[in-house]
């Protein structure tokens, strides 16, 4: 479990749009935001943050979905935001037997990924 995790985005706008669709199926919520950042925070404390800033991609976030329904809402907010399908829901028994995963590139080409581990 993490703390907070935050991540350099070029279009902060563009950004906040993609996250605020993907992330509220998984429980997440905007929080405050400005000109240079913006936060989305969960009930369990664990937040998320964007700065605008020079984006460099690549990085990979799984958030936790805590049913399978999570991440289908993520995979079609994502999309319908902005984001890239970089993989659709379904179990990646590779993973494990009980690993249902979707995969999104956000604006900024980062690797964007909810999980149900049931």
């Amino acid at each position: 479990m993490y703390d907070h995790v935050g991540l350099k985005v070029k279009d902060l706008d563009a950004s906040i749009k993609f996250y605020k669709a993907a992330l509220a199926p998984l429980g997440y919520e905007a929080g405050s935001s400005d000109e240079t950042s913006a936060s989305f925070s969960a009930e369990d404390g664990s937040s998320f943050y964007l700065y605008a800033g020079k984006a460099s991609g690549g990085a990979h976030v799984a958030f936790r979905a805590g049913e399978r329904e999570a991440v289908d809402r993520f995979h079609r907010g994502g999309k319908a935001a902005g984001g890239r399908d970089n993989g659709k829901p379904g179990v990646r028994k590779d993973y494990s037997p009980t690993y249902y995963a979707a995969f999104l590139t956000d604006p900024d080409g980062n690797n964007i990924e909810a999980v149900c581990m049931t």
